[in-house]
């Protein structure tokens, strides 16, 4: 996208991309391995019990691999839109990309009550998809002087959808049940409601095959031409990565403020831009964050639990700030 507003990936020196695999990515993993095993082990019904090994398979392993496959898929849906955009300031929670999922999630339920997990998942994909388009469409038609408008309007076509969301809602008798799916919470994560959620590994696998060409088409649309990649079909396929991954979260657990914003600016900062490089430790770091932030809502109020959300919206949010303020000084 040519736009005023696009920042081109920083390649100074001393920000080289590194190799794939090295000491500090299985010190990073390990690390990782440890917190799930936490996650594995906390909780407030005790596993000695006589159905203790029931519980155990049915309540804490889909959670904590669901902790893994939201964390990573947020996490990657903000890289790309951030190289696609070439603007470190979006993701999808300040596209308005996750508002549209919900939108999604509602209108399915309203017209069919009855609707399965998967059908509730196709309509969060087709509207995040629709939505997101609708973005990328608006910054490819609009010159924006500044980096930092980008967010701030995606933020405010978000605002728009969620206001007709819960609109929909409250004309529906619906507005509870939208509280529930915008919760971001990992409670009720349970065997045999959260399998959609592989799908996303699926969507790992796509982003790595297109790696290269994303990483092309975020130098801009004439860049990319210019050495024979085609752009409008890259953005479309980046696109579609994107509302895949995020209409399947918003459906099984609901909305991760800022991950995808956190992740790929700390990744990108110490280790350059280069997506094919920078995918596995983004993904890593994302479920790192996720479970951390998912452990500390458990213990805070304990025995009752506080949702990822409201703790990923504060750390966001500062984060969020400070980008800012580090973006507004190097002018």
């Amino acid at each position: 996208m040519t736009t005023a507003a696009a920042t081109v990936p920083d390649n100074r020196p001393g920000r080289t991309r590194g190799s794939l695999l090295d000491w500090k990515f299985v010190l990073a993993l390990a690390i990782v391995l440890v917190l799930l095993v936490i996650s594995l082990l906390l909780g407030q019904y005790d596993l000695s019990q006589p159905d203790g090994r029931e519980m155990f398979f049915t309540t804490r392993v889909p959670r904590s691999v669901a902790l893994v496959l939201a964390g990573a898929a947020m996490a990657m849906s903000g890289l790309v839109m951030q190289m696609l955009t070439q603007n470190r300031f979006v993701e999808p929670t300040t596209t308005g990309t996750t508002e549209w999922a919900g939108l999604g999630l509602l209108f399915v339920m309203y017209f069919v009550p009855a609707a399965t997990i998967l059908q509730r998942m196709v309509g969060a994909v087709v509207f995040a998809f629709i939505g997101t388009m609708i973005f990328f469409l608006f910054l490819r038609r609009v010159s924006l002087r500044s980096s930092l408008i980008v967010p701030i309007i995606g933020i405010m076509l978000g605002a728009v959808v969620s206001s007709v969301s819960t609109f929909f809602a409250l004309q529906a008798d619906m507005l509870q049940q939208l509280g529930v799916w915008f919760a971001g919470s990992f409670t009720d994560i349970i065997r045999g409601q959260y399998e959609v959620l592989w799908a996303v590994l699926l969507v790992v696998v796509a982003v790595f095959f297109f790696a290269d060409r994303l990483t092309v088409a975020g130098l801009g649309e004439d860049i990319a031409t210019n050495v024979g990649v085609n752009y409008s079909l890259i953005v479309l396929i980046g696109t579609g990565l994107i509302a895949v991954a995020t209409g399947i979260v918003t459906v099984v657990v609901g909305t991760l403020p800022f991950l995808g914003l956190i992740v790929p600016n700390i990744v990108s900062m110490i280790r350059g831009d280069d997506l094919r490089s920078n995918l596995p430790w983004v993904c890593l770091v994302g479920i790192g964050i996720v479970v951390i932030c998912d452990l500390l809502g458990r213990l805070v109020i304990a025995p009752f639990e506080m949702p990822v959300s409201v703790i990923l919206g504060i750390v966001g949010a500062v984060v969020f700030v400070a980008l800012i303020v580090r973006q507004a000084r190097r002018g």
